[in-house]
């Protein structure tokens, strides 16, 4: 059986991990692909649907080595009707921890049959150009695995449907470890560079970004993804609550050394 289509389903508030599972799609060279974007509240209205293409990719960004649980939310809203899928988690080069093996989960859940799975590198949310932490990832070098493993996938996936009920062996620990996430810090903004353009409220996941005065945010919804203050035209948004800071160094000092991709078919 040739793979024909393939759904590319994903949580990408920064665009990264679409970047990533994009890559693999080319390297499978599937004639048709259609997107399913879980990343803003608008859009998932979209993906109250039957999933009917040939392969899934899925793909979520790491949270502290869990997934985002309101891309857990928006996922569950899809049926996958016992279709081969690729489940792919990205971290910024620190761990993935449990993350991969609860994608695996909840993909079996909604009704996916996960075949391949991969923890791939992207440039983590507090990377700054003075801590760098996996700055530019996925780089030329990830492309080439992504187009890599996507091939693999492509010449295996006849043997791989054959055998539907067969776990793909991937690490982490059930019950998961528990999520332990700041909470209550939002972007300070810079009032003197900031022009209320808005561009910073439509790349919001939560709709945290007050729409009238985008200066404001709300601390109950913002998942610290990091998307407002990359969109942002005049870098007034920041992160520099102690906090995060302290995060940032941390990560800086103890995880700069390069991460390899890891893959399991």
């Amino acid at each position: 059986m040739n793979i024909e289509s393939t759904g590319l389903i994903y949580f990408s508030p920064t665009q990264t991990t679409r970047k990533v599972i994009e890559a693999i799609a080319q390297g499978l060279k599937a004639t048709s692909e259609q997107y399913f974007d879980l990343t803003l509240p608008d859009t998932i209205v979209q993906t109250c649907e039957e999933f009917t293409q040939d392969l899934a990719i899925i793909g979520a960004p790491v949270h502290a080595g869990r997934l985002p649980s309101v891309m857990l939310s928006r996922f569950k809203q899809i049926k996958g009707n016992g279709r081969p899928a690729v489940i792919v988690a990205v971290y910024g080069n620190r761990a993935y921890e449990d993350a991969l093996i609860e994608l695996r989960d909840v993909a079996l859940e909604v009704g996916f049959k996960p075949i391949a799975a991969g923890a791939f590198i992207g440039e983590h949310s507090y990377s700054t150009p003075d801590l760098p932490i996996a700055a530019g990832r996925p780089d030329a070098a990830d492309m080439v695995k992504l187009h890599t493993f996507g091939k693999a996938i492509r010449e295996r996936f006849t043997t791989a449907i054959s055998n539907p009920n067969e776990l793909i062996p991937i690490p982490g620990n059930f019950p998961y470890k528990e999520i332990q996430m700041l909470s209550g810090i939002v972007p300070s903004v810079n009032e003197a560079l900031c022009s209320k353009c808005g561009k910073c409220v439509p790349v919001c996941p939560t709709a945290a970004v007050d729409k009238e005065n985008p200066i404001e945010t709300a601390g109950d919804l913002c998942i610290r993804c990091c998307a407002c203050v990359k969109a942002c035209p005049n870098n007034a948004k920041l992160f520099d609550n102690p906090r995060i800071k302290q995060a940032a160094e941390w990560l800086y000092a103890n995880f700069s050394d390069r991460k390899e991709p890891e893959t399991y078919l």
